[in-house]
């Protein structure tokens, strides 16, 4: 075996330990992963993380999502950088006093548009990295936000983080649930336990008539839950104003009092907190 050999298994082995030195410091670590993009999971991932912060509990919100970042234009980070270092391990950047996010984006310097062009290797890396070099808190959730599919985004996270369990954002529309099965299946083979079910875009609430319009069907997210014996842990409404505050990052509007949708991510929380309690 070559010294460079040896040089990199031994950082390796040290990155190790300094990886679950991090994750036993983490009470509950959930994994949010879809099938296929466009079901909405950032978002369920963002406001999952706030709702949960905001009922009093030390969160975490890494965003593994390396090639399309959404999570700090979402939460109204987009620009910022990490917040300086401590024995050569960066701090997250903090949302709210018990809210902490890692993601690409704040170390891709100025250039917030560049395409990342990584195989393999440098993302399996970079998440490894996102653990051990970044100097989380104690936390009580470490929620982790996924690109769609099983590829090596998810696949690092399952062989990282073993403890970790899986959320899994769906549509109700057939074309979703039938990747959905696929992440199942990827739970199953990689032996990580899951937490349930999200349907999300589960009908649009008419401004006009405050009736529901069922635009990708109905309830399909519940029949998949039912024929896996999994759990359906809540259905997230369409509403055009939750796309507004996403993109202007303004969190205040998060009001369970103004908006359904804001109200089902509360109802969301609650049932997060009831199964890892």
């Amino acid at each position: 075996m070559s010294t460079s050999q040896e040089s990199r298994e031994e950082q390796r082995a040290k990155q190790d330990i300094e990886i679950n030195e991090r994750l036993n410091q983490i009470k509950n670590k959930i994994l949010v992963m879809s099938g296929k993009g466009g079901v909405g999971k950032s978002s369920v991932a963002a406001y999952l993380a706030l709702f949960l912060a905001k009922n009093g509990h030390k969160v975490g919100l890494m965003d593994v999502d390396l090639h399309g970042p959404s999570i700090p234009r979402m939460l109204g980070i987009t620009g910022k950088g990490i917040e300086g270092a401590e024995a050569g391990k960066a701090f997250p950047v903090s949302v709210l006093p018990n809210l902490h996010v890692i993601s690409i984006e704040a170390l891709m310097g100025e250039d917030k548009d560049a395409a990342l062009i990584w195989r393999g290797p440098i993302k399996i890396g970079v998440i490894r990295q996102f653990i051990s070099d970044i100097k989380w808190p104690e936390l009580d959730y470490l929620i982790i936000d996924s690109p769609p599919g099983t590829g090596d985004e998810p696949l690092t996270v399952a062989q990282t983080i073993p403890d970790a369990k899986a959320l899994i954002v769906t549509t109700p529309q057939e074309v979703s649930l039938a990747d959905v099965r696929k992440s199942i299946n990827f739970c199953v083979n990689v032996k990580m336990d899951i937490l349930g079910i999200v349907e999300n875009m589960s009908g649009l609430i008419c401004p006009y008539c405050g009736k529901t319009i069922d635009l990708f069907s109905r309830g399909g997210g519940m029949k998949t839950a039912l024929s896996h014996g999994l759990r359906l842990l809540g259905t997230l409404p369409l509403e055009p104003e939750l796309v507004k505050i996403g993109d202007s990052g303004d969190i205040s509007k998060m009001d369970p009092e103004n908006f359904s949708f804001a109200g089902e991510f509360k109802k969301l929380a609650e049932q997060v907190e009831k199964l890892t309690a």
